[in-house]
């Protein structure tokens, strides 16, 4: 299983249930990485997108605790088991995690694969991804990009992968 996500230097990921900034490249990738796929996420996540819908082009699971919850065409799940059962009709391959910060937190010990955009940059933030560069017993990078830009943002794209 895969994770997505866009860090800053400080391992952020949001503030008040938005990205911290929105690079168009890591967009790109988001989307290019994600198409086909089946994209996890936790209910906030969700109804940060645009008018709230699911992501086009990809199968999504969504994690709510509320029973009643309308995932306006995204698969709606209501624990961490019933999560499980689910992904188990999918190839770990084609799973991707895109946030938040609960949902990273829960499901990074069973993801083998973390594709992070690192931003050279530090923002107000709320919310965190799990410091893999501090886990480096559990994690290596083994995929890294020539520095990016955008406007004076400075940013690489990684591949870290559990040992």
């Amino acid at each position: 299983m895969n994770m997505i996500v866009a860090v800053d230097k400080n391992w952020a990921i949001g503030c008040n249930n938005k990205l911290l900034v929105s690079i168009p490249a890591d967009m790109k990738f988001f989307r290019e990485t994600t198409t086909g796929k089946v994209v996890v996420m936790g209910r906030k996540t969700l109804e940060s997108f645009p008018n709230g819908l699911p992501l086009k082009n990809r199968t999504n699971i969504v994690l709510t605790a509320n029973e009643n919850y309308d995932g306006r065409g995204a698969i709606v799940v209501h624990s961490m088991e019933e999560l499980k059962e689910e992904l188990k009709k999918y190839k770990s391959e084609d799973i991707y995690v895109i946030g938040g910060g609960k949902m990273y937190e829960q499901l990074l010990p069973l993801c083998d694969t973390v594709h992070v955009t690192k931003i050279d940059h530090a923002y107000e933030a709320d919310t965190y991804f799990p410091n893999l560069d501090e886990r480096k017993e559990e994690w290596e990078i083994t995929a890294d990009s020539d520095e990016q830009t955008y406007f004076d943002l400075e940013y690489w794209f990684l591949k870290y992968e559990r040992k």
